[in-house]
Parts: structure tokens; sequence; C-alpha cells
């Protein structure tokens, strides 16, 4: 990827997992000899004046969830995204959003308002979706489990719900 950059926006950077979607597939889940790693991802958080990033939970399990205040699907399945991050604290899981398509001031309200504590990358530029190699950059929300190891354990292309999430993401975090 080319393009100009003032060195606040989100970043991604090549790792080795391919996305190949299969016309009309929303939800896919991987194996753990056939997974592939994202590369770096990372951006400014849209509460605060840090920077986040996905190599910062190395060794967790991640939920990372591609949102916009402007999406009604995701409004619709933050409560349940909230309240699984709580459920799953017990396993380490590490729930961490990437705002898309916003300004900050939208997405810290929306957190704000659906009461998100977990953090996110602020991305309006999409960079992150656009790295992800032949990953559907417009679908959103969408939702990446990473494993402990830093590959793509899971994806699902559409709005998730608490029960799904919980059940898949408590089978990747006790893997052995």
């Amino acid at each position: 990827m080319t393009g100009c950059s003032s060195g606040t926006d989100a970043i991604a950077v090549g790792g080795s997992f391919d996305f190949r979607p299969t016309g009309g597939v929303l939800e896919f889940s991987y194996p753990a000899a056939e997974r592939g790693t994202l590369g770096t991802i990372s951006g400014p958080a849209v509460v605060g004046d840090g920077t986040v990033a996905l190599a910062d939970y190395r060794g967790k399990v991640v939920v990372l969830n591609f949102w916009g205040s402007w999406c009604g699907p995701c409004r619709a399945e933050a409560p349940d995204l909230r309240d699984a991050s709580t459920e799953l604290a017990d396993l380490g899981v590490q729930f961490l959003g990437v705002n898309v398509k916003d300004d900050k001031e939208a997405a810290a309200a929306f957190e704000a308002s659906k009461e998100i504590a977990y953090p996110s990358i602020f991305d309006p530029t999409r960079r992150t979706l656009l790295s992800i190699k032949g990953y559907p950059a417009n679908t959103i929300p969408s939702t990446i489990v990473v494993d402990p190891q830093g590959r793509v354990a899971q994806i699902w292309l559409r709005q998730v719900t608490k029960t799904e999430l919980v059940a898949t993401v408590r089978a990747i975090a006790t893997e052995t």
C-alpha cells in the first residue's frame, strides 16, 4: 500500500493471512494448522491520546471488531460485544475495536453511549481493512478472532451475536 501519511493514521502492514472468500458465505472458521497471521494493525485510540496495537495483546485471544457509529447493525451488535467482553474476561480475552469512516467525536460518543470499555483504533480511511489481502473492506460490521499466536481463527462478515461469539471464543481460548 502506498500513499501519504501524517504519521497519525492507522497502520496495517502485511502478514501471512490471505482471505479467500467463498461467494455468499459470511462465516469462516480456520483450524489451527490452516491459520495465518495478520500484519501490523495499530493506530490512534478513539478515546485518549495513545496508540492501540493488535501486537499489544499477543499471547491472548483477541476479538477484533470493525465498526462505525453510522452502521445500524454495528449499533445493534454493540451491547452483545460489550457483554461478551465482560463474560470472557475470566479467560483473558481482549476485545479491540476498529472504528471506520467516522470522525473521532462521533466514534467516542458511540462508545460512551454503548458503554464500550475496551479500546478501539480510530481508522477513518479503513487502512486496516484494506491491508488484509482479499478482505472485503466495505463489510461493516465484521469480526475477526485472533488466537494467542496472532493467527486468524474465525471471521464473521456480518453482525455477530453474544451467544455465537462466546461459544466460539471459549473454544479458541481453550485449544491445546
